[in-house]
C-alpha cells in the first residue's frame, strides 16, 4: 500500500489509497481488515484511516463493523447492473449538454483527453488505460457544467471498480477499449449533440455487458442478468440531427 501524498488532506489521500488497494484486489472482498493495519501501511494516525473508510462506506464499497474493523464488499449483478443504469441517466443527458455547450477551452481539454487516452492504449498497460477512460469521461462531462453530477457519476464509477475487475485485458485489449469511444469523439468533434449521446448510451450498454459476461465465468449467478431488459426501459436517444 502507498504512502498518502500530503499536499492533499490526509482523508482525501486515504481515501484514494484505500479504495486504489480495493481495485487492484490487494483488499479481499469478504476479508476482515483492521483501521490499525491499514494506518500503518499507510503512515497515518488512525483518524483520517476512520474518516476515509466512512466516506468508502457512505460509497458502499466497505462495511464498517464496530470494534472489528472492515470488510471489502462483494459487488451483486444486480447492485452492478443499478450501477450501470444510473450512468446511463446520467451520462447520456450531460454528455448531449456538453456537447451543446462545446468551446475553445472544452475541446482543447477534451482532445488532451483524448491523446492521452490513445497514448495509454498503445501502451498497452491495463491501468494508464483505466485511468485514462476514466479521465476521458470525466473530461467530456465537465463540459456540462454539472459538477454534483460529475461526483456522483466518479462514486459510480469506483463502486464498479470496487469489484477489481476490469474489461481490460481480460475480455477485450486497451486498444480495442479505446476504440469504443470512437463514435463518442467524431460525435464531438462534429458538435453533434444527439450523436454523442446516442453513442455515450451504446458505449456504457455495451461495458455492461461486457463485465457482465466476462464475470459469469468466476460467478455463474450472473448469468441469470436480463441485460436487455434491464437497459430496455431506458430509450435509447432519438436519432434526430441537431
Amino acid at each position: 500500500m502507498e504512502s498518502v501524498n500530503r499536499n492533499a488532506t490526509l482523508t482525501e489521500q486515504a481515501v484514494d489509497s484505500i479504495r486504489l488497494e480495493i481495485v487492484q484486489g490487494s483488499l479481499i472482498p469478504g476479508q476482515l481488515y483492521t483501521g490499525s493495519e491499514v494506518a500503518l501501511k499507510l503512515g497515518v494516525s488512525r483518524t483520517p484511516v476512520r474518516e476515509a473508510l466512512m466516506e468508502l462506506a457512505r460509497r458502499g464499497m466497505v462495511r464498517i463493523e464496530d470494534k472489528k474493523g472492515f470488510r471489502v464488499l462483494n459487488t451483486s449483478v444486480e447492485t452492478l447492473i443499478q450501477v450501470f443504469q444510473i450512468r446511463v441517466m446520467l451520462e447520456v443527458p450531460l454528455s448531449r449538454l456538453a456537447t451543446m455547450r462545446k468551446n475553445h477551452f472544452s475541446s482543447v481539454q477534451f482532445e488532451s483527453s483524448v491523446e492521452k487516452f490513445r497514448a495509454a492504449a498503445e501502451s498497452g498497460d491495463p491501468d494508464a488505460v483505466l485511468r485514462a477512460d476514466r479521465d476521458f469521461h470525466q473530461t467530456l462531462l465537465a463540459g456540462s457544467g454539472n459538477e454534483k453530477a460529475l461526483i456522483m457519476l466518479q462514486e459510480q464509477r469506483d463502486f464498479v471498480l470496487s469489484t477489481g475487475v476490469g474489461t481490460v485485458p481480460t475480455s477485450r485489449s486497451a486498444r480495442e477499449c479505446f476504440d469504443d469511444h470512437a463514435d463518442i469523439i467524431s460525435g464531438y468533434r462534429e458538435g453533434n449533440a444527439q450523436a454523442v449521446e446516442r453513442a455515450v448510451f451504446r458505449h456504457i450498454t455495451n461495458t455492461a455487458r461486457i463485465l457482465i459476461h466476462q464475470e459469469t465465468q468466476n460467478r455463474p449467478e450472473f448469468a441469470m442478468a436480463d441485460i436487455e431488459h434491464s437497459f430496455a426501459w431506458l430509450s435509447e436517444p432519438s436519432r434526430g440531427v441537431l
